[in-house]
């Protein structure tokens, strides 16, 4: 099933001058309405309006999330204030958050492309989609809301959270299609055993997962146990949110809607672009963002690009599963987190930062999270004093992340230590 087969099945050529149209059209937009892009622009030598080949993409700067944090809350934005009906954002880095702006125009773009990331997946208007994704300052609920409605789908809104409520959901309102982190898909299989629900007596047939890492072993225990097909989705909340990228059927590599967002792969070492095929960290340039176009953002994602024609007859380029990261972002129970934003949360409070170190696990299907600072950061035997430390770190980190974190007190030599290198993240889950 295809939503805009005129695009999604496009003849390369073609495809190929409509991206070269779109890019040297946002191009002009961003030198004429960002100043940051219009002083690397001029640093560079860059005129956009001699931008005439594809290739040249690399010439152009790449942008980082630290470059989105420093300029927040506005500072990258192509359209005034007023233009801007929706704002987003992620929770902070380098003490500020990031805030994503989207017009009117770019909401019904993002629509669309969801509407196509679920229609690859194998939904249709007839479904029943049940979003168990968060729908706070994340924007990973409304963009599946927004797509699966304008397939004529019907929507049912549960959030995150809540599993008895999820359950009874999905038995009452005779849900065919499940949209959640894949971890919770899991943990529904088998809080649905606990309860001695039927899995083929119900509605469910297709499930679609994202926002944190997963493996193909995963996949299948989730279509054994659910009884549905499993298909993969990417998003970037800085790009857009979901619609960036998305399985088809034959669930070979995520289509990028390359339409809208022009995939590179580099070395994220040298930032130069690898060998086609090769694999790297994922960069993307948006064709058609109007409240923050990002030139060739840098995701910290690795993966690599598959060219080979797929047998859906979408032509979009694929994406493989995400194998990685290049940098220290962590993604805790969907959420993107970096551990200097820890870091800043423990100072603050205590006024200096203590050594400390991020453990998770898995405690069930479900990501566990535990902080551990040094024991001495207060003085021995002030046991109310200590309490209060603890209970004011699991406040600021829940508030300022929207992670529940568990906060210890612990000698430093019982910590996991590399030689004389205090290990900052020990991840022990399985994905």
């Amino acid at each position: 099933m295809y939503f805009e087969p005129k695009y999604e099945c496009m003849n390369r050529e073609d495809l190929e001058h409509l991206k070269l149209e779109r890019l040297q059209a946002a191009l002009t937009r961003i030198s004429k309405n960002v100043p940051y892009y219009r002083k690397k622009f001029d640093e560079l030598g860059i005129d956009p309006y001699d931008f005439d080949s594809l290739e040249d993409l690399s010439k152009l700067p790449v942008t980082a999330r630290s470059d989105l944090a420093t300029h927040a809350p506005y500072g990258l934005f192509a359209v005034p204030l007023r233009e801007v009906v929706r704002l987003h954002g992620n929770y902070g880095l380098m003490g500020r958050s990031i805030v994503v702006g989207y017009t009117i125009n770019d909401i019904h773009r993002w629509s669309r492309l969801s509407a196509r990331i679920l229609m690859a997946g194998g939904v249709g208007k007839d479904d029943v989609i049940q979003v168990a994704y968060n729908y706070g300052l994340s924007t990973s609920g409304f963009g599946m809301h927004y797509g699966a409605e304008e397939i004529g789908a019907t929507v049912v809104p549960a959030s995150s959270g809540n599993t008895s409520r999820q359950i009874s959901i999905i038995q009452d309102y005779n849900v065919t299609t499940l949209v959640c982190i894949p971890s919770y898909a899991l943990y529904l299989a088998d809080r649905l055993d606990e309860l001695g629900v039927n899995i083929n007596a119900l509605s469910l047939r297709t499930g679609l997962f994202g926002e944190e890492a997963w493996s193909e072993e995963t996949r299948q225990e989730i279509q054994d146990r659910l009884k549905i097909t499993a298909a993969d989705t990417y998003a970037l909340s800085e790009v857009m949110g979901p619609g960036v990228a998305g399985e088809c059927l034959e669930r070979n590599g995520m289509h990028i809607n390359e339409d809208h967002f022009l995939p590179e792969v580099i070395d994220p070492h040298t930032l130069q672009p690898v060998e086609p095929g090769q694999p790297g960290e994922l960069v993307i340039t948006t064709l058609t963002k109007e409240a923050l176009p990002l030139i060739r953002f840098r995701t910290g994602d690795l993966t690599r690009l598959i060219y080979d024609p797929c047998p859906c007859g979408r032509t979009f380029v694929r994406m493989q599963r995400i194998t990685g990261r290049c940098d220290d972002m962590l993604t805790i129970q969907g959420v993107n987190v970096f551990p200097e934003q820890i870091s800043l949360i423990i100072s603050n409070i205590q006024g200096k930062t203590p050594r400390y170190q991020i453990v998770l696990e898995r405690q069930g299907r479900l990501d566990k999270a535990t902080v551990l600072v040094e024991a001495d950061v207060l003085v021995p035997d002030k046991i109310k004093e200590q309490q209060r430390f603890i209970e004011n770190i699991k406040q600021r980190l829940a508030m300022e992340l929207g992670v529940f974190f568990q906060v210890r007190l612990v000698e430093l030599g019982s910590m996991a230590f590399d030689g004389d290198r205090l290990i900052p993240v020990v991840d022990k889950r399985t994905f």
